[in-house]
């Protein structure tokens, strides 16, 4: 068996045309975008047509783009600017977040005393929107910021987003969702949501690590984290990659253009999958929301096992000597002995759990050999 890679929840492999795109530039377009001469131009021509394509795609205006190492430099952009510009003195989120966003969020009580609170979820791990909006509407609330993640990276639980926006629209709170799990995955109209941030991470949809956008609402403006030039209309100082912005660009109209065709392959891996785990690993528990397929990203499977002792301990890197790459949680928690905050979260941390995660490039053969050799682990 050819190995198996089940951690594009982690990343994705390059589109074959995402590697001509970024090869093609690299060689003949070189200049740097600020430079006046006929080679800056022409970089600093593509970079703003890949801006306009991002914008038209996600019902957004070019100038409300701006290009990032990633998400979470664009996490850390929001929350960090949007209490030093824009008077945020009160953070909201949930446990359950990537920690692009936990950290920053915390780091904000510290350097600058605002509050941070925490949303209800429920067993599954999904958001209490009546608790959300308890808080909101508490009064003399001070200006809010909340950040709560459209599709959770970990157990794919679906944020009701659109009914947050109107939440926070109604409270007059600013809305910042980490959506580098649904970018490239799902359609947005950024022109009829309430939603004053989101952020990309080209590496999630089959585009170059190291690039990545911030989408933030023109009536919104921060000011500069990173100073030091003028790039970015004034937002983001630093020679901007072109290859990589190129390429990321190359990857999200491939993925926006096959979105539909792409999905229901990867839907349909998922569902063999939970077939295969009802039928021969009858044990196992679906972890959050996973298997509620309406309420759950298409793209992944968070499955607690009920094994223990060296069996528990041995299971991922017996997988990795069959060939199989999965995860035990997020990759950018990788080398922490304290497990998956997000599973803890949940009371879903007594038994081992490992994250499948799928994409266009894995096959049903290849779902079959996971849960046979799973199957065959447990005996």
């Amino acid at each position: 068996m050819t190995p198996v890679y089940f951690d594009n929840a982690a990343t994705t492999a390059l589109r074959p045309e995402v590697v001509t795109t970024i090869s093609e530039s690299l060689s003949e377009q070189f200049g740097n975008p600020s430079s006046t001469h006929s080679f800056g131009r022409s970089a600093k021509a593509l970079i703003e047509k890949a801006r306009k394509s991002i914008a038209t795609t996600l019902g957004a205006k070019p100038s409300e783009i701006y290009f990032t190492s990633g998400g979470t430099e664009a996490d850390n952009m929001v929350l960090r600017c949007a209490v030093r510009d824009l008077g945020v003195k009160r953070i909201i989120t949930s446990a359950i977040e990537h920690h692009a966003v936990l950290h920053a969020a915390e780091a904000m009580t510290k350097e600058y005393g605002i509050e941070l609170e925490l949303v209800d979820i429920d067993e599954q791990g999904f958001i209490d929107l009546k608790d959300l909006e308890n808080k909101l509407s508490r009064e003399s609330a001070p200006q809010t910021l909340v950040s709560l993640m459209h599709v959770n990276n970990e157990i794919g639980n679906i944020l009701e987003v659109d009914k947050v926006a109107e939440l926070c629209k109604t409270h007059q709170a600013l809305f910042h969702s980490d959506t580098v799990q649904s970018v490239g995955h799902y359609s947005w109209d950024l022109s009829k949501t309430s939603i004053h941030f989101i952020c990309a991470a080209a590496h999630k949809f089959h585009g170059p690590k190291g690039i990545g956008f911030l989408y933030m609402r023109s009536d919104v403006p921060l000011k500069s984290l990173i100073v030091g030039g003028g790039q970015e209309k004034g937002f983001r100082a630093g020679t901007e990659s072109v290859h990589n912005i190129l390429g990321m660009e190359k990857a999200f109209t491939l993925a926006y253009q096959n979105l539909a065709k792409e999905k229901e392959y990867v839907l349909s891996l998922k569902k063999r999958f939970i077939d295969g785990v009802k039928a021969r690993l009858p044990e196992a528990i679906l972890n959050g929301g996973c298997s509620d397929l309406d309420r759950s990203t298409y793209t992944l499977v968070n499955l607690r096992l009920p094994i223990t002792g060296d069996k528990a301990t041995l299971l991922l890197f017996h997988l990795d000597l069959k060939g199989i790459a999965c995860s035990q949680g997020s990759a950018c928690q990788s080398g922490s002995n304290t497990g998956s905050h997000v599973l803890r979260a949940i009371a879903a941390a007594d038994f081992p759990s490992l994250r499948f995660s799928f994409s266009i490039y894995n096959t049903v053969e290849e779902v079959d050999y996971v849960i046979d050799t799973l199957a065959s682990y447990l005996v």
